[in-house]
């Protein structure tokens, strides 16, 4: 890395990975009840962040980062997904897909379309490494083709390089 380039610290990128996780946690609640995006980004603040759910940690997860992937997720959720519907293979649609999964690419998409300071294979790597806490079988694999793809076709500059 070049002197002067900011680095991230390794507390800053736990309580990333943490929001990145109650952020996929957050939108699947929100589409198995139909809650609403408020309420469950108050209930997550309120009673999840900060605390161990389900085996899994969210003590550290920066509540801003995940409140910013959820309204984001929700905010552009109908340009997100027909641009993940294109990106799947064929005979694949996102009604098909299981809930999680949707929940994923979502708040994945999300990050790669909107936030550009955040590098595509950071990303990809986070929500693959989320996928694979979900998902025993395919699935993280399928996650990773799905955004990989969407990745090069959102910011083909990233990739330039490695062509």
């Amino acid at each position: 890395m070049t002197q002067g380039a900011m680095t991230m610290s390794d507390a800053d990128h736990r309580k990333r990975s943490q929001a990145r996780l109650a952020a996929v946690q957050a939108l699947y609640q929100m589409e198995a009840s139909g809650a609403g995006v408020e309420s469950v980004v108050l209930e997550f603040r309120t009673h999840r962040l900060g605390a161990e759910i389900d085996g899994a940690s969210l003590r550290e997860a920066d509540p801003d980062f995940f409140a910013e992937i959820v309204r984001g997720a929700v905010e552009a959720q109908r340009r997100i997904d027909p641009f993940i519907a294109r990106c799947l293979a064929q005979g694949w649609t996102l009604a098909r897909l299981d809930a999680t999964a949707r929940a994923i690419l979502r708040a994945a998409f999300y990050e790669i379309m909107k936030r550009p300071d955040i590098p595509c294979r950071a990303a990809i790597d986070e929500y693959v490494s989320i996928a694979n806490a979900f998902f025993d079988g395919a699935e993280p694999k399928f996650i990773n083709a799905v955004l990989d793809r969407a990745a090069r076709e959102a910011r083909p500059d990233e990739f330039a390089e490695s062509a």
